[in-house]
């Protein structure tokens, strides 16, 4: 059983601690640098307070990547220590009728928030296994949208260099991103002639299929109104060498982040992947960003977590508009909604589920939202009773 509480507000270059015991007195409150020194006087000061470790409790905000190293050396120490969202401090502050903010007074507030709900603290832990995955997960995500953002890049320049070639072909297959490093635009085809073209694609595709004859991108070529521009030329070949980069780096990653997942929640995979249209990567996104199905009393509290609750505002004889409250976990928001939408599309019990909803006169979105809570509360009792997937005569 946690004796003593010890809250830490952080920031970049330090932090500040609160402690409380049992009866919310303070036990000691300091400030330190985040550095190794400032690291070992909090060591040192929780052992002064308490020389056994396991009835110490250790709180600290997400905070970008500086609580990181702080979480790391406590945890190696063996002192238990967990990272707690900084929606559910914010409200738990909402408490106090003070309207004072000061480190020192967010760190007591953290200390506190771990006194009342001490006997739920399992609840907010995550182990270090699980918060490497998420890691992982959240720098897949950052390369997709890096990803992305190239891709709407080169578009851009291609409407410029050769605004056609997107009606022809797929600009981003590895074939045409090689072919266009050599001819960025409709220029470059139109004065090179056609078997060094021909050339070019056929080295290009690396045994891959062309689905895209160089007859038909020399005749686009020279009916193309591209406009004549040299520097956009070199640009667009900079972007399509960072664009294969990223992609490479973003195989990488996802072959690091499925095996990973397999290594530490191999059973869990395996369940959610026993749903047609959940695949490994979408699968070990959402267990890096949930956790142990544990942590959630109930499927309401895991909707919760991925902010598609319903919000409902009433007062008196107003009732306003219900909308999905977009509060939780943006980056799970994210991977439910691309779980849903493929699920939808190949999953016949909640295609049926979707088209229904559809029918009932739901809009598209408020659709798949809707389809998103069931497949939820799917998910939560399969994981809660590790049950695989199976279709029932009259499922729907």
């Amino acid at each position: 059983m946690f004796k003593i509480f010890i809250g830490i507000d952080i920031s970049k270059d330090s932090f500040s601690v609160s402690t409380v015991d049992l009866n919310g007195n303070v036990c000691f409150s300091l400030s330190a640098s985040m550095d190794s020194s400032g690291f070992s006087e909090l060591y040192n000061a929780i052992i002064s307070s308490c020389n056994v470790l396991s009835s110490v409790i250790v709180g600290m905000e997400s905070s970008g990547c500086y609580h990181i190293n702080l979480f790391s050396f406590l945890s190696n120490k063996g002192i238990k220590t967990i990272i707690i969202n900084p929606l559910l401090i914010s409200n738990f502050s909402k408490l106090s009728l003070r309207k004072t903010k000061t480190d020192r007074k967010d760190a007591l507030t953290i200390a506190k928030f771990l006194l009342v709900h001490k006997n739920q603290i399992e609840q907010f832990s995550s182990s270090q296994d699980i918060i490497e995955l998420r890691d992982i997960a959240r720098e897949r995500e950052y390369l997709c949208n890096l990803i992305a953002s190239i891709k709407n890049e080169i578009k851009r320049l291609l409407q410029l260099l050769f605004p056609e070639l997107e009606s022809i072909c797929n600009v981003f297959t590895l074939t045409m991103l090689n072919f266009l490093m050599k001819f960025p635009s409709a220029r470059t085809i139109r004065e090179s002639k056609s078997h060094l073209i021909a050339k070019a694609l056929e080295s290009s595709c690396q045994g891959r299929k062309i689905s895209v004859s160089v007859e038909t991108i020399i005749k686009t070529a020279q009916s193309s109104v591209a406009s004549t521009n040299i520097a956009k030329e070199i640009i667009l070949r900079g972007k399509i060498s960072t664009l294969l980069h990223l992609m490479e780096r973003l195989n990488e990653i996802t072959e690091l982040l499925s095996s990973y997942c397999q290594s530490i929640m191999l059973e869990d995979l395996q369940i959610l992947t026993s749903i047609d249209g959940i695949d490994t990567t979408t699968a070990a996104t959402f267990l890096a960003e949930v956790g142990k199905i544990d942590n959630f009393q109930s499927h309401k509290k895991l909707i919760a977590y991925a902010g598609i609750d319903p919000s409902v505002y009433q007062s008196g004889k107003f009732e306003g508009k219900s909308k999905i409250s977009k509060r939780g976990n943006r980056h799970f928001t994210r991977v439910i909604y691309i779980i849903t939408v493929n699920v939808i599309r190949v999953n016949h019990v909640f295609r049926a589920y979707f088209l229904r909803r559809r029918n009932e006169g739901l809009p598209f979105r408020k659709a798949v939202m809707t389809t998103a809570h069931k497949l939820l509360r799917t998910i939560f009792a399969m994981l809660s009773h590790k049950s695989y997937f199976r279709v029932k005569k009259h499922s729907l």
